[in-house]
């Protein structure tokens, strides 16, 4: 996580917010664990001019399939098992790394419009790099994968061990997490559960990381680790790596079958549930989710204006506390 200050020094579109007026946020895959590194930051004081800000500035932390201790799948796609790093020469990774870095590169404005990938301060574009700037970042000399700060770096196991070590679950802040999966055991062997509960593009990953086994010429990441706890997953994920975090040393947490089992709520607690699903099953199609996905957000918005308020308590108009 880098240590450096950061200066935003325009107004938000919220700039009431503060530690008496606090903010949910609800965040999926890289998400969840985005917005735990942002609310360390605030805790750390790292955004200057802002020197008051607290970890209190978060009320609550909701996941939706959160990456909180790195997946298998970024082995499969390239990264080296072995570090965490760096990325195998022919691989997936390689061929999104070059595309992204020729998209950029070749700088086409009607193309930018419809999508950018946010590089725009790396300067890559041909106008100001030129022909030799675009062999520097495809050599990775320079460009956004030359610094290794860059996100399949954070979703390994051992990328999120890293930046685990330095997020804190905070004591006043009320955490709850959906872990997904779309695996089932068969003879104890574990399989996809099923082929139309599955996203057509998810369906051989998660074969794939059903069947999961660490390469044995390579040092576990981890002591303790097991190739079975990691192969129940949603086509992206592990599911163990979202329930809360637990690598490298675990937080508070309390599995939730029925929602009264997290009544009343504790914060400074992960309470997850693990909902079968695959990994877009609630943030992309709402037809295809059906009534789950209603229920889903009704839950979160219910358990969100539950905590509206840290220190006032809530009462209805005209009722005493």
């Amino acid at each position: 996580m880098d240590e450096t200050a950061f200066d935003y020094s325009d107004a938000g579109n919220y700039p009431q917010w503060d530690e008496d007026h606090p903010i949910h946020f609800v965040g999926h895959s890289a998400g969840a664990q985005v917005v735990r590194v942002l609310q360390q930051m605030l805790a750390d004081k790292k955004f200057k001019g802002y020197e008051d800000t607290s970890e209190n500035w978060v009320l609550s932390i909701t996941s939706l399939s959160g990456a909180f201790n790195g997946t298998t799948r970024t082995y499969f796609d390239g990264m080296q098992p072995d570090d965490g790093k760096t990325m195998k020469p022919l691989s997936l990774l390689q061929l999104c790394r070059i595309g992204v870095i020729i998209y950029d590169w070749l700088d086409i404005p009607w193309l930018k419009d419809y999508y950018n990938f946010g590089f725009d301060h790396f300067n890559m574009s041909r106008k100001k790099l030129g022909a030799w700037g675009l062999v520097e970042c495809l050599l990775g000399n320079a460009g956004p994968f030359a610094t290794g700060d860059w996100i399949l770096t954070d979703l390994t196991i051992q990328g999120s061990m890293g930046m685990n070590s330095h997020l804190q679950t905070f004591p006043n802040t009320f955490y709850f997490s959906y872990a997904t999966k779309r695996t089932t055991k068969i003879l104890g062997v574990t399989v996809p559960s099923g082929i139309l509960g599955i996203h057509p593009l998810l369906f051989t990953r998660v074969l794939q990381m059903s069947q999961w086994r660490h390469p044995p010429d390579v040092p576990p990441p981890y002591k303790g680790y097991r190739d079975e706890d990691w192969q129940e997953n949603d086509g992206a994920l592990n599911t163990i790596s979202m329930t809360h975090p637990r690598l490298p040393v675990e937080h508070p947490s309390r599995l939730v079958v029925n929602d009264s089992d997290c009544l009343p709520m504790q914060p400074g607690i992960w309470y997850y549930k693990i909902v079968e699903a695959d990994h877009i099953l609630f943030i992309v199609n709402r037809e295809r989710a059906g009534v789950q996905f209603d229920l889903i957000y009704d839950s979160i918005f219910e358990r969100c204006r539950k905590h509206v308020f840290r220190k006032t308590p809530q009462t209805l108009p005209n009722q005493a506390p």
